[in-house]
């Protein structure tokens, strides 16, 4: 059986954590955000994400593409979520179904 990759300790980022993270930040070795908090262009949270990802990686986990739902499947999400973005460049992805 393949044991997986030791990845540390990792934490999900909240809006209320922002300036605390930037202050003091904590020992950890990366943070899970959700990608639906980072579809709109700019703006403070983006801001802020990009600021800690200069500290740490991230991790993006999806939480509305609702793969596995009888609803048709947004075809556009993907195009959102701008996976060439300088901020995701360090981190994996998951995506509830």
């Amino acid at each position: 059986m393949l044991k997986p990759p030791a990845l540390g300790f990792g934490l999900g980022l909240r809006v209320d954590h922002y300036e605390a993270i930037l202050a003091d930040p904590p020992p950890v070795d990366w943070f899970e955000v959700l990608t639906e908090n980072y579809l709109v262009p700019g703006g403070k949270p983006l801001h802020y994400l990009t600021r800690i990802r200069e500290r740490y990686p991230l991790a993006m986990h999806g939480v509305s593409m609702s793969i596995g739902s009888t609803a048709p499947l947004d075809r556009t999400r993907g195009a959102r979520v701008d996976l060439g973005s300088p901020v995701l460049d360090r981190g994996g992805g998951t995506q509830h179904a």
